[in-house]
Protein backbone atom coordinates (compact mmCIF):
# COMPACT_ATOMS: atom_id res chain seq x y z
CA UNK A 1 0.00 0.00 0.00
CA UNK A 2 1.39 3.39 -0.99
CA UNK A 3 1.72 6.37 1.33
CA UNK A 4 -1.03 8.14 -0.66
CA UNK A 5 -3.37 5.15 -0.19
CA UNK A 6 -2.67 5.06 3.56
CA UNK A 7 -3.21 8.81 3.88
CA UNK A 8 -6.39 8.61 1.78
CA UNK A 9 -7.78 5.83 3.94
CA UNK A 10 -7.00 7.77 7.10
CA UNK A 11 -8.73 10.90 5.73
CA UNK A 12 -11.68 8.91 4.29
CA UNK A 13 -10.73 10.10 0.79
CA UNK A 14 -11.94 13.65 1.48
CA UNK A 15 -9.97 16.79 0.62
CA UNK A 16 -9.09 18.57 3.84
CA UNK A 17 -9.31 21.97 2.12
CA UNK A 18 -12.61 21.85 0.20
CA UNK A 19 -14.12 18.88 2.11
CA UNK A 20 -15.24 17.15 -1.10
CA UNK A 21 -14.59 13.54 -2.08
CA UNK A 22 -11.26 12.64 -3.71
CA UNK A 23 -11.34 9.85 -6.30
CA UNK A 24 -8.58 7.39 -5.41
CA UNK A 25 -8.56 5.98 -8.96
CA UNK A 26 -8.03 9.37 -10.62
CA UNK A 27 -4.58 10.27 -11.91
CA UNK A 28 -2.44 12.33 -9.56
CA UNK A 29 -1.87 14.63 -12.57
CA UNK A 30 -5.58 15.44 -12.84
CA UNK A 31 -6.69 18.65 -11.07
CA UNK A 32 -9.26 16.65 -9.04
CA UNK A 33 -6.81 13.80 -8.43
CA UNK A 34 -5.28 13.02 -5.03
CA UNK A 35 -2.21 14.73 -3.61
CA UNK A 36 -0.45 14.95 -0.28
CA UNK A 37 -0.52 18.41 1.28
CA UNK A 38 1.45 19.68 4.23
CA UNK A 39 -0.52 21.60 6.84
CA UNK A 40 2.48 23.85 7.41
CA UNK A 41 4.03 26.13 4.83
CA UNK A 42 7.04 26.88 7.01
CA UNK A 43 10.13 24.93 5.86
CA UNK A 44 11.48 24.52 9.42
CA UNK A 45 8.15 23.21 10.67
CA UNK A 46 8.01 20.72 7.78
CA UNK A 47 11.55 19.48 8.51
CA UNK A 48 10.79 19.12 12.24
CA UNK A 49 7.55 17.31 11.46
CA UNK A 50 9.35 14.82 9.22
CA UNK A 51 11.96 14.12 11.91
CA UNK A 52 9.34 13.52 14.60
CA UNK A 53 6.56 11.94 12.55
CA UNK A 54 5.76 8.28 12.93
CA UNK A 55 4.15 6.18 10.23
CA UNK A 56 0.78 6.18 12.03
CA UNK A 57 0.12 9.91 11.96
CA UNK A 58 2.07 11.05 8.84
CA UNK A 59 3.28 14.15 10.66
CA UNK A 60 1.26 17.09 9.46
CA UNK A 61 0.29 15.77 6.03
CA UNK A 62 -3.29 15.58 4.76
CA UNK A 63 -5.08 14.44 1.62
CA UNK A 64 -6.06 17.19 -0.85
CA UNK A 65 -7.14 17.50 -4.45
CA UNK A 66 -4.17 18.42 -6.60
CA UNK A 67 -5.99 21.60 -7.69
CA UNK A 68 -6.83 22.63 -4.09
CA UNK A 69 -3.24 21.99 -3.05
CA UNK A 70 -1.85 23.97 -6.00
CA UNK A 71 -4.20 26.92 -5.47
CA UNK A 72 -3.28 27.06 -1.80
CA UNK A 73 0.41 27.15 -2.63
CA UNK A 74 2.77 27.89 0.25
CA UNK A 75 0.30 29.96 2.25
CA UNK A 76 -2.10 29.01 5.01
CA UNK A 77 -5.38 27.73 3.54
CA UNK A 78 -8.74 29.36 4.05
CA UNK A 79 -11.63 27.05 4.83
CA UNK A 80 -14.71 28.91 3.57
CA UNK A 81 -18.05 29.01 5.34
CA UNK A 82 -20.74 27.67 2.98
CA UNK A 83 -22.92 30.21 1.18
CA UNK A 84 -26.13 28.55 2.39
CA UNK A 85 -25.36 29.45 6.04
CA UNK A 86 -26.52 32.84 7.29
CA UNK A 87 -23.55 33.93 9.42
CA UNK A 88 -22.33 37.41 10.27
CA UNK A 89 -18.67 38.20 10.97
CA UNK A 90 -17.46 34.60 10.54
CA UNK A 91 -14.03 33.93 12.00
CA UNK A 92 -11.29 32.20 9.99
CA UNK A 93 -11.82 28.53 10.82
CA UNK A 94 -8.17 27.40 10.57
CA UNK A 95 -6.95 30.09 12.98
CA UNK A 96 -9.70 29.42 15.51
CA UNK A 97 -9.20 25.66 15.44
CA UNK A 98 -5.43 26.04 15.68
CA UNK A 99 -5.70 28.24 18.78
CA UNK A 100 -8.18 25.87 20.42
CA UNK A 101 -5.94 22.88 19.68
CA UNK A 102 -2.97 24.63 21.31
CA UNK A 103 -4.63 26.46 24.19
CA UNK A 104 -8.12 25.05 24.72
CA UNK A 105 -10.90 27.35 25.89
CA UNK A 106 -13.52 28.85 23.61
CA UNK A 107 -13.89 31.23 20.68
CA UNK A 108 -16.90 33.00 19.24
CA UNK A 109 -16.69 32.15 15.55
CA UNK A 110 -19.86 33.70 14.12
CA UNK A 111 -23.07 35.57 14.84
CA UNK A 112 -26.45 34.61 13.40
CA UNK A 113 -29.77 36.50 13.34
CA UNK A 114 -31.95 33.51 14.33
CA UNK A 115 -31.67 30.42 16.50
CA UNK A 116 -32.27 28.20 13.46
CA UNK A 117 -29.44 29.86 11.51
CA UNK A 118 -27.10 29.45 14.48
CA UNK A 119 -28.09 25.80 14.95
CA UNK A 120 -27.38 25.10 11.26
CA UNK A 121 -24.01 26.89 11.44
CA UNK A 122 -23.02 25.05 14.65
CA UNK A 123 -23.98 21.66 13.17
CA UNK A 124 -21.95 22.34 10.01
CA UNK A 125 -18.97 23.68 11.97
CA UNK A 126 -18.90 20.75 14.40
CA UNK A 127 -18.95 18.28 11.51
CA UNK A 128 -16.30 20.20 9.54
CA UNK A 129 -13.92 20.52 12.50
CA UNK A 130 -14.22 16.78 13.22
CA UNK A 131 -12.83 16.07 9.74
CA UNK A 132 -10.42 18.99 9.68
CA UNK A 133 -8.55 17.81 12.79
CA UNK A 134 -9.63 14.27 13.65
CA UNK A 135 -9.39 13.51 17.35
CA UNK A 136 -9.69 17.14 18.47
CA UNK A 137 -12.26 17.30 21.25
CA UNK A 138 -14.02 20.46 20.06
CA UNK A 139 -17.72 21.18 19.93
CA UNK A 140 -19.78 23.99 18.42
CA UNK A 141 -22.49 25.46 20.61
CA UNK A 142 -25.06 28.25 20.34
CA UNK A 143 -25.71 30.99 22.91
CA UNK A 144 -27.93 34.01 22.67
CA UNK A 145 -26.43 37.41 23.32
CA UNK A 146 -26.84 41.01 22.25
CA UNK A 147 -29.87 40.33 20.08
CA UNK A 148 -27.98 37.71 18.08
CA UNK A 149 -27.14 34.06 18.45
CA UNK A 150 -23.45 33.33 18.88
CA UNK A 151 -21.78 30.23 17.47
CA UNK A 152 -19.04 29.27 19.92
CA UNK A 153 -16.34 26.68 19.38
CA UNK A 154 -15.20 25.09 22.65
CA UNK A 155 -12.52 22.63 23.64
Amino acid sequence: MSRLDELGSRDSWRCWICDEAVDAAMSVNDPRGPSIDSLSSNAKAKAKSKRHANSADFGNERLAHRDCNTKKGAVAPVIPWPDYLFVVDPAPIIGSVDRLARKGGQEVVARCPTQADADDAAAWLGDRVSRLIPGLDARAEVESGGGHYLVILRR
